[in-house]
């Protein structure tokens, strides 16, 4: 069963997620709370799998949370759903290897699917998002250089970035899959992220 804690200062979509949430006989929304503070003084003391976390609220936003959550080395997962998408917000969610970014305009079954997924280690984030967030590969690689990737890491890279599944890129670049998987598990312990989603959105916010 995944514990999940909504956290949004819109009573109405606190309840509403709640309820549409609720009806997943995997999922069990233990709390909702409408601001960061609640936020982490509820995690603090209850085990809890992942927070469904709002950007902008009172007395203490969702930039705060995930700060403290670092801070304070919290084993909790974070899907951010907002109805912004500014930059700031964005480098937030990568600054604190966030586990998902979703907007509320998500259908239902999209937000239920990326919950399941990231209680099972993997990434979500919204397509939209990734993409502005393209630069030149020139830019790209000179940025790139700090975590040492090889040449081969660097390839792989790229086509994570441009939404390939391991499958994919093995017969992209003549490789076994588990070869593959090998090399991500590299670049992820390189680069200190969690899964190969941070992958995509670290190298193209470079």
């Amino acid at each position: 069963m995944i514990r999940l804690v909504i956290v949004d200062d819109d009573i109405l979509i606190r309840e509403s997620l709640k309820i549409i949430i609720g009806i997943e006989k995997d999922i069990e929304v233990v709390e909702t709370l409408e601001n960061g503070k609640e936020c982490i003084d509820y995690i603090s003391e209850n085990k809890i799998d992942i927070i469904l976390l709002d950007m902008r609220m009172p007395i203490m936003n969702g930039q705060e949370v995930l700060a403290e959550i670092e801070k304070r080395k919290l084993d909790v997962k974070v899907i951010v759903l907002t109805t912004f998408d500014e930059d700031d917000l964005i480098n937030s969610a990568i600054k604190y290897k966030t586990n998902g970014y979703l907007l509320k305009t998500s259908k239902p079954d999209k937000i239920i699917s990326a919950i399941k997924s990231v209680y099972l280690g993997n990434g979500v984030f919204e397509s939209g998002i990734v993409s502005k967030l393209g630069l030149s590969n020139n830019e790209k690689n000179k940025d790139l250089k700090e975590y040492e990737l090889t040449e081969r890491e660097l390839d792989i890279v790229k086509l994570i970035s441009k939404g390939l599944s391991n499958k994919e890129i093995a017969t992209e670049i003549f490789l076994s899959e588990g070869t593959v998987k090998n090399h991500i598990t590299s670049i992820l312990s390189k680069m200190d992220l969690k899964h190969r989603t941070q992958i995509a959105v670290e190298y193209l916010s470079k």
